[in-house]
Parts: structure tokens; C-alpha cells; sequence
């Protein structure tokens, strides 16, 4: 029995942290809508690119996979985030769930089983590594105005991101950007700034953006999320403002405009 105890005790303390993520403010789950409207924005836009035929179809398929595994990821936080959240309840809730993980390793567990070799996650690692600069050797040999060496930063870029290396992968798309500018690659670079905390840095690339497609919804939203994490709540409410007259009443992201306008200080 007294060896129950530490186990149960560390069992709690490893819950810890979701408690904190259920009991997390809501301004957080604004962000979150945010990015599931933007990511639904993006997929349109693909589609859109594909059918003028700026994007192959291999290109296409690849980046909606991209696009749709970050608008779940989203979707699932959000969702979490809307599910009424009582601090008592969950009070209630841990030690529950500590025992009963606590009773099913006693039943089920394999404490002897070694984890995950390290060796086999580095080796894996290092093959990435690989990859990538076999990537970058063949695109330093390559005309960087080039349509072929774009793609391939592009696509440089796109594995960086999804490594979680925002740097790198800004890197590779402003390379990219040199060779022939794109607003909606200008988007993914200003989105990534905001995301890493940098809205000064995205607003040149939205400011280009948006002299290429004014009107664009993504571009424009995204401007005044710069502007109000830049401590300018009234520009962001002019943007946003302007953007909703502008919105139809069925359009996906209206709703998350008008909370985040409400939102504004």
C-alpha cells in the first residue's frame, strides 16, 4: 500500500497541466477560432490556385494535407476549449483519473518494457537532417530566380514548418518570395511572425499582400490581428470593422470577426 502512495501522488502531479489547459482563459480559445477560420480560408484559396494554375496537382494535394492537419489540430483545441469547464468538477475529476491510471499499470503495465531507444530517434533525426541539406546543396546550384529553385524553397520551407522550425522555415519562404512574390506565401510568412510573437515583422509582408489582393478576408484579418498585438486596439478595430461590413452574413469566419472585435479593449 505505501508504495501506492508516491505513484498516485506523481499521478496527480502529471495531471497538473491539464487542469491548467481546462481552467485556461478564454481569450485563448479566440485564437484558436481564429485559426481554424484562416485554415478553412486557406484550403479555398488551394483550390482556387490549382484551378488558375499556379499549383500542380501534386503541389495541391500536398499542401491541403498540410492545411487540414493544422485545421484539426485546431478544430480539436477548439472544441475543447467550448466544453463548459467547472474548477470543482475537475477537482473531483483528478484524483479519479490518477487512481484509475494508477490501477490499470498495476493490472496491465510492463514496467520492465525499455522505451523508445534514443539512438533510434536521433538516427531518425539525422536522416531529416540529411534530406534537408541534400535540399539545400541542390538549390544553392540552382538559378535563385529561377521558378525551380522557388519550389523548392517552398517546399523547404513547408518541412521546416513542420518540424516546428518557424525560423527556418521563414527563411526558406522569404528565399522563395525573392525569387517571385506570391501574397499568399507573404500570408504564410506574416501568419508564422504573429504566431512566434512578431507582428512587426509580419506587417511589411501583409502591407504586400494586400496591395497584390486588397480585398482578401485572410490579409486583412490578419492586419488587424498585427495591429492588436502591437498594442493598437482601436487600428485593429477600424480593420476589422471595415472587414465586417464587408462580410457576408453566411461567411465562415463573421462569426469569429465579430468576437474578436468584442474582445478588443
Amino acid at each position: 500500500m505505501t508504495t501506492w502512495i508516491p505513484l498516485v501522488l506523481l499521478a496527480l502531479a502529471a495531471l497538473l497541466p491539464l487542469g491548467a489547459a481546462v481552467l485556461r482563459p478564454s481569450a485563448a480559445r479566440g485564437r484558436r477560432e481564429a485559426d481554424v477560420a484562416l485554415y478553412r480560408a486557406q484550403l479555398d484559396e488551394l483550390d482556387r490556385e490549382r484551378e488558375v494554375g499556379r499549383l500542380d496537382e501534386a503541389g495541391h494535394r500536398a499542401a491541403r494535407i498540410e492545411v487540414q492537419r493544422r485545421l484539426i489540430a485546431a478544430a480539436d483545441q477548439a472544441e475543447e476549449a467550448t466544453t463548459a469547464r467547472s474548477p470543482a468538477l475537475l477537482v473531483a475529476i483528478l484524483p479519479l483519473l490518477a487512481a484509475a491510471g494508477v490501477g490499470i499499470y498495476l493490472l496491465r503495465g510492463s514496467p520492465g518494457m525499455p522505451s523508445a531507444p534514443y539512438d533510434l530517434r536521433a538516427a531518425a533525426a539525422a536522416r531529416d537532417d540529411q534530406v534537408l541539406a541534400t535540399l539545400r546543396d541542390r538549390l544553392a546550384a540552382l538559378d535563385p530566380r529561377s521558378d525551380q529553385a522557388r519550389q523548392g524553397w517552398i517546399l523547404l520551407g513547408n518541412a521546416e514548418r513542420g518540424r516546428g522550425n518557424a525560423e527556418a522555415a521563414i527563411a526558406a519562404w522569404t528565399r522563395a518570395l525573392d525569387a517571385r512574390f506570391e501574397a499568399d506565401l507573404a500570408g504564410d510568412v506574416a501568419e508564422m511572425e504573429i504566431a512566434r510573437g512578431a507582428p512587426a515583422a509580419a506587417a511589411p509582408w501583409l502591407t504586400r499582400a494586400l496591395a497584390d489582393q486588397p480585398g482578401d478576408p485572410r490579409f486583412r484579418f490578419l492586419a488587424g490581428l498585427v495591429e492588436a498585438e502591437s498594442g493598437r486596439p482601436a487600428n485593429a478595430r477600424s480593420l476589422w470593422q471595415a472587414l465586417l461590413a464587408e462580410t457576408p452574413p453566411d461567411a465562415p469566419w463573421r462569426g469569429l470577426l465579430e468576437r474578436r472585435l468584442s474582445a478588443l479593449p
